[in-house]
């Protein structure tokens, strides 16, 4: 089928928002949307939505359903914007494809079941991206949706990396290291490359640190290892979530403690992280402000940064073991691109491999943060998760 003239529509669906992003339709669409926004709060008190053409605004929604009543608002906005053009498809980023998708997919209902028996393995976000793919399976059965996983980019992983020391029953039932975020290191092997060059096909390693975080080691422009496992709570500590976890201490705290599983899944995954450690903020820019408090609150928020630097180091270290070394380390997503104060404090604890910056690319946000005499390069680089699922899925419409 021929994308000629057509666009893709790109939704990111989270708990309370939705992120949404038009795209030319095409085997290699330009990097930048036409046209893209973001409703906010769905569920909360004052949910508002904003797009390349209208500042953020108040969103009216109905309260029995109001998931579902902001698809179709942002469906309508895109029928506007669309005009005459038609819309070839709708590519979703879905966080698990478990062991079974390793490919951008087309939905139909047999994969919409498979892909919600994986809802336990990320529920923070896996039930809100098939929602939206059911509700525009049901208004519209023939528009092409599409689900780019992100676990997808990390299954080149070799298999020393994909297990768990667990009984080898629980292998051949999926129980693995799967890793996250690929859309975002998928995004970073093409464009790695086109700024530094053979560098990029080194050794490789990318800090995605956002909300969530992670880290993954590249080689070859391929995933060889990353810190997030068989859930999206592994790994790094991170805005609300734990990151690794003695799994002990899960033990200690529904048999001591008493909590309940569902209690324990909230502790690990909404009440923990910065905001747990510091109870302040899951914000590196406000825990900042407040750390020079000199009470207990200000105590805590230095213990906090304290510790998610700690865990960022401790696993580059692990991941430069497995690499043999570390040729060029890039910083991305929401902290990784914006906050010079949190790279600084990285950086500074990575002297021991020759890391150099200079402070004032770091401050200025330069593509290349590091020295010269840096034996080691240090780069930033906006993620792109929304091209790289558009271009999956023109791709999958033009294959037909």
């Amino acid at each position: 089928m021929s994308t000629e003239g057509g666009m893709v529509l790109v939704l990111n669906a989270g708990s309370s928002s939705i992120k949404f992003a038009l795209f030319e339709a095409g085997p290699n669409p330009p990097r930048e949307p036409a046209w893209k926004g973001q409703v906010r709060g769905i569920g909360g008190p004052q949910p508002t939505c904003a797009d390349s053409n209208t500042p953020e605004a108040p969103l009216a929604l109905g309260t029995s359903q109001p998931y579902h009543d902001a698809l179709r608002q942002i469906l309508e906005r895109v029928r506007a914007r669309l005009a005459t053009r038609r819309l070839h498809a709708v590519a979703h980023r879905v966080v698990h494809g478990g062991s079974q998708y390793f490919d951008p997919v087309r939905v139909n209902a047999a994969v919409l079941t498979d892909l919600q028996r994986l809802i336990p393995l990320a529920p923070l976000h896996q039930p809100f991206a098939l929602d939206a793919i059911q509700v525009l399976l049901e208004s519209d059965p023939q528009l092409p949706q599409v689900a780019c996983f992100d676990t997808a980019f990390h299954h080149t992983l070799p298999q020393v990396e994909q297990m768990l020391p667990l009984p080898h029953a629980a292998w051949e039932r999926g129980l693995r290291r799967y890793g996250f975020h690929g859309l975002s290191y998928e995004y970073l092997s093409v464009a790695l490359p086109e700024r530094h060059g053979a560098l990029a096909q080194g050794r490789v390693i990318a800090a995605h640190l956002g909300s969530g975080a992670s880290l993954c080691a590249l080689q070859g422009s391929k995933s060889v290892a990353t810190t997030m496992g068989f859930s999206a709570l592994d790994g790094l500590m991170m805005g609300t979530r734990t990151g690794s976890l003695d799994p002990g201490a899960v033990i200690y705290l529904m048999e001591i403690e008493k909590l309940s599983l569902e209690e324990v899944a909230r502790v690990l995954y909404h009440e923990s992280g910065l905001l747990g450690v510091s109870g302040v903020s899951s914000e590196p820019r406000r825990l900042f402000a407040e750390e020079g408090r000199t009470d207990a609150t200000g105590e805590r928020v230095r213990a906090a940064l304290a510790l998610y630097v700690r865990r960022i180091v401790r696993e580059i270290g692990a991941l430069v073991a497995v690499l043999g070394g570390l040729d060029l380390l890039v910083f991305t997503a929401g902290v990784g691109e914006h906050s010079a104060e949190m790279r600084q404090r990285i950086c500074r604890e990575l002297g021991f491999l020759g890391v150099v910056l200079d402070d004032d690319a770091n401050l200025g946000h330069a593509p290349r943060i590091s020295a010269p005499t840096s034996p080691v390069v240090v780069a930033i680089e906006p993620t792109n998760e929304e091209w790289i699922a558009a271009r999956h899925a023109a791709a999958l419409v033009l294959r037909g």
